[in-house]
């Protein structure tokens, strides 16, 4: 079965384009959930106003994955793209959407950072789903200083960072000790605005002992479970094993909130150190599926860590081989 929106578009597409659009929109299901991942990646690579429509119509797929409409929702932010605000702004009002989902829209809100979703924002700042709720404030935080007149003198991103993702708040550059950073973190009774900028500040230190002081800011929160999912997003792109102990019982704590034991499995796919496939097997029939399809997806980034693949994208063979012989 082709999905309708391939046949009435696909006219002007690349071979890539088209391919990718087939596989992140399959509702046949007969494309694996890490495929449809793998596929979702490439066109965020992409990112161009093709790739844009692609993932957009892939949000308003009935019946779909929480876990993939959350990972489309992300990709949409990552990429700025400001034709995507309407799509985040009806996510973000969805009630019977997941609340990772929600969250997730908020947070892409913020990451493109478009003064004009402030009042959307707003409406939710006080909203009994409380990932989006939170996520409202920091989104509406990060608008406010991605806007203020010395935003980038008084916080420069740092120049040597090993990391490209827009970030929901900057690193804090009140210090680089990481006992003072680790006080930031944990303090529970701060914001939450200032505690993630702690957070990104230990990620860009990426020391083991940052690590550790991350991982005893997630163990011992007792306040936000998006708090404690940002922590596991972060530990996926330090890749750091030092987090996997951390990782591991967040996994197995059944009594966590599914978001952040989501986190905790697709950080362990990320970090592939030797007993993390182990780890992962152990949940793949997990009862919550957002767990459960987290350590599926986990578990091919895994075999592409420890693989030989050149890369995670997916590059159809039709356009694969001229860009060969170009080279």
């Amino acid at each position: 079965m082709v999905n309708t929106f391939i046949e009435k578009t696909v006219a002007g597409w690349s071979a890539t384009h088209a391919k990718l659009a087939e596989l992140i929109l399959d509702t046949t299901g007969a494309t694996p959930l890490a495929q449809r991942y793998r596929a979702l990646f490439s066109l965020k690579a992409l990112n161009d106003a093709e790739a844009a429509q692609i993932i957009g119509e892939a949000l308003g797929i009935k019946g779909d994955s929480d876990l993939f409409k959350h990972e489309v929702v992300y990709c949409l932010g990552q990429m700025c793209n400001k034709a995507a605000i309407p799509a985040l702004i009806k996510a973000m009002a969805d009630v019977d959407s997941h609340d990772m989902v929600r969250h997730e829209a908020a947070e892409s809100l913020g990451a493109i950072s478009d003064p004009s979703v402030v009042p959307e924002l707003e409406k939710y700042v006080d909203d009994p789903c409380r990932p989006l709720a939170e996520t409202c404030v920091i989104a509406l935080e990060k608008i406010r200083f991605d806007h203020s007149a010395d935003a980038q003198r008084a916080d420069p991103r740092p120049a040597d960072t090993a990391y490209t993702s827009v970030d929901p708040a900057p690193a804090t550059t009140a210090t680089k000790s990481v006992s003072e950073l680790k006080a930031m973190l944990c303090d529970e009774s701060a914001g939450l605005w200032k505690r993630y900028r702690a957070m990104f500040a230990l990620r860009e230190i990426g020391t083991e002992e940052a690590v550790l002081a991350l991982a005893e800011g997630m163990e011992a929160d007792r306040t936000s479970a998006l708090f404690r999912h940002e922590v596991g997003f972060v530990f996926g792109e330090m890749q750091h094993p030092a987090s996997v102990p951390a990782l591991a019982r967040v996994l197995a704590n059944t009594d966590e909130a599914a978001m952040v034991r989501h986190e905790a499995a697709e950080a362990l796919g990320s970090i592939a150190s030797p007993e993390v496939k182990e780890i992962l097997a152990r949940f793949v029939a997990d009862p919550e599926p957002i767990v459960r399809d987290s350590c599926i997806v986990a578990l091919d980034m895994f075999d592409y860590e420890t693989g030989n693949e050149f890369q995670y994208a997916i590059i159809p063979e039709a356009d694969a081989a001229p860009a060969a012989a170009a080279a």
